[in-house]
């Protein structure tokens, strides 16, 4: 009804999940990585989890275009069924025969037959399941058992799921924990930031046909009060606010339409729920920020007192049953031993190994962990049986510095092939690199050109059932982290905390803050690495403490 009025060639507001429309925030790139690492990788699970509208299935449809010749998609919409009706879905999507009427043992032969077909002609075949946190305990014990169907050196079948974060609790259960560790690579798709918004609703408007600013600036915080980040939300309200500034014939969206808009399609009870969160959480960035300027100073010098850069690793003490504590043996490796005589090349050694696999170099990074090397091909799930897990990510080299964990990194040849070589040690303008038992040291110009940011690393998870802990929850992992935060000496644990709220929130907030995260108060997966290094947790390192 208004996309004349304003110049648009179709509405841009639209919540199916359009790919051309996707805005690509921090958040939905680190997704998509994810993704694309997920199903590159041989087998296994791919997890993909977020909030009601956050993007999932826009951001999955985008992959699919994305996707190279020879990779054969069946997608599971509706995934309330049986056992034996998933496996007809996946039948039907793969447009394998089958009779009306079979057991599950005849179209698990058939699929079987399929996929090694499939497999004999270099296609790989990939199930993608939405809504997956609908899926029974049965259905998903029987995909865990379609990944066993496999051939000496690769699983036949990739399984990604999409789920909202209910997901992650049926995943944390006891009887779950043989799937949970199949699972190669996982991701949790947030909302957007404030700072996000105005951009994602210009990007739409773009893509529709339209370059003006149809939403000014200033709506920033309110669109974001209103909606919470969600990118279905902010649909559903823009395209409410678009029709009624045509109806009022406005140029622009003012605040009172947005809000009026927001009471229409969202409901006020809602809106004012949201407004008050909003609120509350600004509120609380202002009181935290302002505690950050005025003791800045003061409690960043208590962790540098606390983290003592003598101190040996394992030499702190650990509390209580509920943090990891693994017993690694020095690493007695020559090619480790810090020499700062060897010749440091500034070019690209011509001997290095260009076709090396990232399994080859994983072999590499689990021996710095005292781990004999992988004997198949879903590594990561090799390192969770190993007390580890993997995080594929796409970052900068302060972040590496500041996790100090040794990490594969993804080179490109001057051809542009790529080729996995493992960082070892990391000091000033130095970086070396091992790569079939053989030690390379090289200038950072020497191989930063390479490098686009791409990693995968090693961690330690601590035992916490919650994949996350957003500011209000409560849990097992609230106490955990008041005494991770006590032991660096930021908290006063009282051993009653229930909810990460109040004083404890605002101290994890400051940890994030000095080590370069976004204070969000989230303990996610960045968070725990940086309370690992902060603890100086067993294991190798990138540098040695006290060297610069």
């Amino acid at each position: 009804m208004y996309t004349s009025y304003f110049g648009l060639n179709e509405n841009p507001f639209s919540i199916a999940p359009d790919p051309l429309y996707l805005y690509m925030s921090e958040h939905h790139r680190e997704a998509l990585a994810h993704l694309q690492y997920g199903i590159n990788v041989a087998g296994g699970f791919v997890l993909l989890t977020g909030e009601v509208g956050a993007g999932k299935t826009t951001l999955c449809r985008s992959l699919l275009e994305k996707l190279p010749e020879g990779v054969d998609i069946a997608f599971v919409l509706n995934p309330k069924v049986s056992a034996i009706e998933l496996l007809e879905t996946i039948c039907d999507e793969l447009h394998i025969d089958r009779p009306e009427e079979c057991s599950i043992k005849v179209l698990i032969d058939r699929l079987t037959t399929y996929l090694l077909e499939a497999n004999a002609c270099g296609c790989k075949t990939v199930l993608i399941i939405d809504e997956a946190q609908n899926l029974s305990v049965d259905v998903l014990e029987q995909l865990r058992l379609l990944t066993n169907l496999e051939t000496n050196r690769y699983k036949l079948l990739q399984i990604v799921l999409l789920g909202q974060p209910e997901l992650l609790q049926i995943l944390n259960r006891q009887e779950m924990r043989q799937l949970s560790q199949r699972i190669t690579a996982r991701c949790h798709l947030g909302a957007l930031d404030a700072t996000e918004i105005i951009p994602y609703v210009q990007h739409r408007l773009q893509v529709a046909g339209c370059n003006s600013s149809l939403f000014p600036e200033t709506l920033s915080k309110t669109l974001w009060q209103l909606t919470g980040g969600i990118p279905r939300l902010i649909n559903l309200v823009c395209d409410r606010a678009l029709l009624g500034a045509y109806a009022l014939e406005h140029t622009q969206v003012d605040n009172h339409i947005l809000r009026q808009a927001a009471h229409e399609v969202i409901g006020s009870h809602q809106v004012q729920k949201e407004e008050s969160k909003g609120t509350l959480a600004a509120g609380l960035v202002c009181v935290v920020l302002l505690l950050l300027i005025v003791g800045f100073w003061s409690w960043k010098a208590d962790l540098f007192a606390t983290v003592n850069p003598s101190t040996e690793p394992g030499d702190r003490p650990e509390q209580g049953q509920t943090t990891v504590k693994l017993e690694r043996k020095p690493q007695k490796s020559a090619i480790l031993e810090r020499n700062p005589d060897s010749i440091l090349l500034n070019s690209w050694p011509a001997d290095f190994a260009t076709a090396r696999s990232i399994e080859r170099a994983f072999d590499d990074l689990v021996g710095l962990w005292e781990i004999p090397p992988a004997d198949r091909a879903d590594f990561c799930s090799y390192a969770v049986e190993n007390d580890l897990s993997c995080l594929l990510r796409k970052d900068s080299l302060d972040r590496l510095r500041s996790i100090n964990r040794p990490v594969i990194l993804k080179l490109y040849d001057d051809d542009g092939t790529p080729f996995h070589v493992v960082l070892t040690h990391l000091q000033d303008d130095r970086a070396r690199f091992i790569s079939d038992a053989k030690q390379y040291d090289l200038s950072l110009a020497a191989f930063s050109p390479r490098w686009f940011g791409e990693y995968l690393l090693l961690w330690q998870r601590p035992p916490l059932q919650q994949e996350l802990l957003k500011p209000g929850e409560t849990g097992d992992s609230v106490g955990w982290l008041a005494e991770i935060l006590q032991e660096l000496g930021l908290y006063h644990a009282t051993g009653s905390e229930m909810r990460l709220e109040g004083a404890l929130l605002g101290a994890f907030k400051n940890f994030q803050f000095s080590n370069n995260l976004i204070p969000d108060g989230v303990l996610g997966t960045m968070s725990l690495i940086h309370l690992n290094t902060a603890r100086n947790m067993n294991g190798p390192r990138l540098q040695q403490r006290g060297a610069s």
